[in-house]
């Protein structure tokens, strides 16, 4: 029993380390911003939904209709007149609404006649995630319980009432107001769902190249410090800026390689699974253009150099194989995180907090650079590159610092100041 004592002490006492607990104590903190934060997005969300309702038929099943929008929405705006649009559209806004809707004038008469009524619906649309689509749900619903509550009204009356019409007495017609642009026809949730199509293929890619080539040059450089050879490269008449930045271009030539070979495989599953919604995103000028393809493949290949850096740094850390695992939590951790974002929530409609957050992440650019490149938001990504590029080279910078001391070797970094206190620093 004493040998196996000592033993789990040794082993403890190894993995027991700052190098160990530090990133994982700091991805804790980042999920505890991130919950509290998405958590604030979430009830905000779930309130009951703003909207603005225009009623030009009064008659019976006009008033169901607006009845219900006036019991289960909260409406900013109310008028009796189509001509008054603009100005429910801007104070919807200005109220951070997600809709208005129209009730015209021959709403109940249609339907008398077993004919559709129509219910307008001018959606305000700010994100295209699924938080953000969470409002206009809530809307849908509405008009579902509209065209249930009518259903049940035609029955009532009418006994006799075609039955195939009587499940569907209403019918939307639908304008989505989505960054400066009108989309006639097309609903939040449709949006929604094409831009992810398009959207989702960069960062689960990005996500794995950050995952494969960020533990190569981990594992990499532990295994060197277990081999020795790490102490023979160092006395080499080479610069320690050389040793860096060639160790750093291999990594990202291969995650480039495993990114074509992913995004290949990816296209192929993501078309397999893909269901079209019969709508042509280029019928709407939501295409990318070959420029647009070049700005996303800038940005993926300075966040993969800026990825490598930080691995290279967190593996100045590693002293084994082993203690190399650890390490690759954290970068997988923040090639996760801001994967989760995109995909829930737009840039824009994210709070100023998790917003800034987010653009620190360095491989959060590259997933976010299709969409805001769809709606032209150039500022975005040109300052995402510029962002990224200086975090790559204050990291390079930092990791040739570490290549030039002690540290590599001795696990230790002595500092000038301290010497006279005879204090050594991990």
């Amino acid at each position: 029993m004493s040998g196996l004592g000592n033993i789990t002490r040794k082993e403890i006492r190894e993995l027991l380390t700052p190098a160990t607990f530090v990133p994982i104590i700091l991805v804790a903190l980042i999920f505890a911003t991130m919950g509290s934060s998405i958590q604030g997005i979430q009830e905000k969300s779930l309130a009951p939904p703003t909207i603005g309702v225009i009623t030009e038929d009064n008659s019976t099943l006009g008033g169901i209709a607006s009845t219900i929008l006036y019991t289960h929405a909260r409406s900013v705006y109310n008028s009796t007149s189509e001509s008054d649009l603009q100005g429910a559209l801007e104070t919807v806004k200005q109220q951070n609404g997600v809709a208005v809707i129209v009730i015209p004038k021959n709403f109940t008469e249609r339907i008398t006649q077993e004919k559709p009524g129509t219910l307008q619906i001018y959606w305000i649309m700010k994100g295209a995630g699924l938080m953000d689509t969470i409002s206009s749900s809530a809307v849908e619903s509405l008009i579902s319980y509209i065209n249930t509550n009518i259903s049940k009204a035609l029955i009532r009356e009418n006994t006799t009432v075609n039955a195939s019409f009587v499940l569907a007495p209403t019918q939307r017609a639908e304008t989505t107001y989505f960054k400066s642009r009108e989309f006639v026809g097309l609903s939040p949730s449709t949006i929604s769902g094409m831009l992810s199509s398009q959207s989702l293929l960069i960062p689960i890619v990005m996500m794995m190249i950050i995952i494969m080539a960020g533990s190569i040059v981990i594992t990499s450089m532990a295994l060197e410090k277990e081999n020795k050879t790490l102490e023979t490269l160092l006395t080499l008449p080479v610069k320690r800026t050389s040793i860096v930045t060639g160790k750093i271009i291999a990594a990202a030539v291969i995650g480039l390689i495993l990114a074509v070979i992913y995004m290949i495989g990816m296209q192929f599953y993501f078309s397999g699974f893909q269901i079209s919604s019969g709508v042509n995103l280029a019928s709407f000028g939501l295409t990318l253009t070959s420029t647009d393809f070049i700005w996303i493949g800038v940005s993926l290949f300075i966040a993969l150099i800026a990825g490598l850096s930080l691995c290279m740094l967190l593996g100045t850390f590693a002293k084994s194989y082993k203690s190399a695992q650890t390490l690759t939590f954290p970068i997988t951790m923040l090639a996760m995180i801001p994967m989760f974002i995109t995909m829930f929530a737009d840039f824009d409609t994210l709070p100023l907090a998790l917003k800034v957050f987010t653009f620190a992440i360095p491989f959060s650019h590259p997933m976010m650079a299709p969409r805001a490149l769809l709606f032209h938001d150039y500022t975005l990504v040109v300052g995402g590159i510029v962002y990224v590029a200086v975090f790559a080279i204050v990291t390079i910078s930092i990791v040739v610092w570490v290549f030039k001391t002690d540290r590599l070797l001795t696990g230790t970094m002595k500092f000038k100041w301290l010497k006279k206190m005879k204090i050594r620093r991990f």
